[in-house]
């Protein structure tokens, strides 16, 4: 009676547990009850009476967290936020703990089973070599890169914007790319705010003297009452916005495809045309946010990531240049 715990996930509070008579308590366990952007209470009360055992199964991939309790979905894939540090997502890695406030409780029959993340493969299937594809990434190290080097780290053939090593700033290929189509794989966490830098000059502002395609979680109340449409993921920015409700959610890997060639810009993502532009017309007599891109008027420039301080995960990264 009057039990108040939790399960810590990679160290971070929690799964809430506790005696469902306590004072505000009455919504049941199971929710993530340190959130404060993200839901924090459960769908429904699941719990049984206080002196019988309760049954967890609770699965994470990546931020998400899904909670069944005896049997019933009470969290259903919720962004579990950092408690200890809100500005960045949750740690990628970190211990599962059992934690109380100094009243009796009871565990048994814990199980863990640990879900191999994905790697990239950084491979060229036998049609992208007979059409003339390379590799843009070897899946080892930034050979082949300028700009940023120390804000990417490399894993698992991942190259990852990361934060923790400054991720901001681009990162740029050493070689000018001008009608191309490129192909790569990338995987978002809450917030994140990336681009795709096309016909940019070596350190020359993506969006303004290149084209920046935006890569961004769209969907995260970080943005909520402000984006504009030409910002959602996949837009050119400032100049031609995307379809929208192809974007799988955070957490998950998305594939997209980027053709260049001439004034024709197209951008495929998960199999759907999203964007589909002759770059004249839609900067004709201007630009959607009424700004000057020089950059428009480029035939050729590196191609770069543009990093804005958020973890975002790359891989499989292969061009064809149609130059």
């Amino acid at each position: 009676e009057n039990g108040d715990s939790g399960i810590y996930l990679r160290g971070s509070p929690q799964v809430q547990i506790w005696d469902t008579n306590r004072p505000n308590a009455d919504v049941g366990s199971g929710g993530l009850y340190n959130n404060q952007k993200n839901p924090s209470k459960p769908k429904k009360k699941a719990d049984k009476p206080v002196g019988e055992w309760n049954t967890f199964r609770i699965t994470m991939i990546g931020d998400l967290v899904t909670v069944i309790l005896n049997g019933e979905l009470v969290v259903d894939n919720v962004v579990m936020e950092n408690y200890w540090d809100r500005s960045i997502p949750i740690y990628p890695t970190g211990q599962i703990e059992l934690q109380n406030h100094g009243n009796t409780l009871y565990f048994r029959n814990i199980y863990i089973r640990e879900i191999p993340r994905e790697k990239g493969t950084n491979t060229l299937t036998s049609r992208e070599k007979a059409d003339g594809f390379k590799l843009l990434f070897n899946g080892t190290d930034l050979t082949g890169w300028e700009g940023n080097l120390k804000g990417y780290s490399i894993k698992d053939g991942i190259m990852t914007c990361d934060p923790s090593l400054g991720g901001k700033g681009d990162l740029f290929t050493a070689e000018d790319y001008g009608d191309f189509i490129m192909r790569f794989e990338f995987c978002l966490t809450p917030g994140a705010n990336n681009g795709l830098a096309i016909r940019v000059p070596f350190n020359g502002h993506a969006a303004y003297q290149g084209m920046e395609l935006q890569i961004l979680d769209h969907d995260s109340p970080r943005y909520t009452g402000w984006l504009k449409d030409y910002q959602h993921h996949g837009s050119i920015y400032g100049v031609v916005p995307a379809k929208t409700g192809s974007l799988k959610p955070v957490g998950e890997w998305n594939y997209q495809e980027v053709t260049a060639r001439g004034k024709q810009i197209t951008i495929k993502l998960n199999g759907v045309t999203i964007v589909d532009a002759d770059l004249e017309k839609a900067s004709t007599p201007k630009t959607i946010d009424g700004q000057k891109h020089p950059g428009l008027l480029r035939e050729s420039g590196r191609i770069g990531f543009a990093g804005h301080g958020d973890r975002v995960e790359f891989r499989n990264l292969r061009i064809k240049s149609l130059d």
